[in-house]
């Protein structure tokens, strides 16, 4: 099978967001507030275990409320903000301004790194002629990230579940893909780190290759075997 285009999920597989300490240090700093290192490191725990911070761990226990929510949480913007700081809200946070605005802090550039060999694999796979999509389930806009890391101009098309109303592994989204490269699902490699979400492309023909969800330090080389599969 010769590979003429690569979808790529966003979170995990490209890009990874920053901790969620660093997540909640950076917006007390920007709002000038401080705390005690004991009440920041409950907080940070809390967080996590609640997964509050799109992108990191999913939550140890979702609260029934939100349970219907969740599934469907990419499906909009209304439905993924209400679903983040739905689970943030499991946690006393000193200053009620502080769950959107840590919500708001994850959509920002700043947030977000992109693994070591995104970059190098992205140009790669331009230079062979292989066309690209970002296919990310997701409640908001992630082009400026990519514009913001220099990123932008290596891909082709962005598939993003809140601006089509369905995620993965829903198929539509991967045909929609598929359609914006113009390439036969047949002839297209889908690349993400959750075998449940991205291992959808297999029902429409789409070959898979996974990646492990892991930290930016911890996964210097990941993608580099994308490169190899469109030999």
């Amino acid at each position: 099978m010769a590979i003429k285009g690569v979808l790529f999920d966003f979170s995990g597989t490209l890009f990874r967001i920053e901790s969620v300490e660093g997540w909640l240090r950076a917006v007390l700093d920007a709002r000038g507030t401080t705390l005690p290192e004991p009440e920041l490191s409950r907080c940070t725990m809390e967080l996590d275990a609640a997964g509050a911070l799109p992108g990191g761990s999913s939550p140890l226990r979702l609260p029934p409320h939100l349970t219907e929510l969740w599934a469907t949480r990419d499906e909009s913007r209304e439905r993924h903000r209400a679903a983040y700081t739905g689970l943030a809200r499991q946690v006393a946070l000193p200053d009620e301004g502080l769950y959107d605005a840590l919500y708001e802090r994850h959509m920002t550039p700043a947030a977000w790194r992109p693994y070591p060999d995104a970059e190098g694999v992205l140009r790669a796979l331009r230079e062979r002629g292989v066309g690209v999509a970002v296919v990310s389930n997701i409640g908001w806009d992630l082009r400026p990230v990519f514009r913001a890391h220099g990123l932008d101009a290596l891909v082709d098309a962005y598939v993003l579940s809140y601006e089509h109303g369905v995620q993965k592994p829903d198929v539509r989204l991967f045909r929609a893909a598929c359609q914006e490269l113009g390439q036969d699902p047949g002839d297209v490699l889908m690349v993400g780190d959750d075998r449940s979400a991205d291992g959808g492309a297999v029902d429409l023909g789409c070959a898979v290759h996974f990646v492990d969800h892991l930290p930016v330090d911890e996964r210097p080389a990941g993608l580099r075997p994308v490169v190899r599969l469109t030999d």
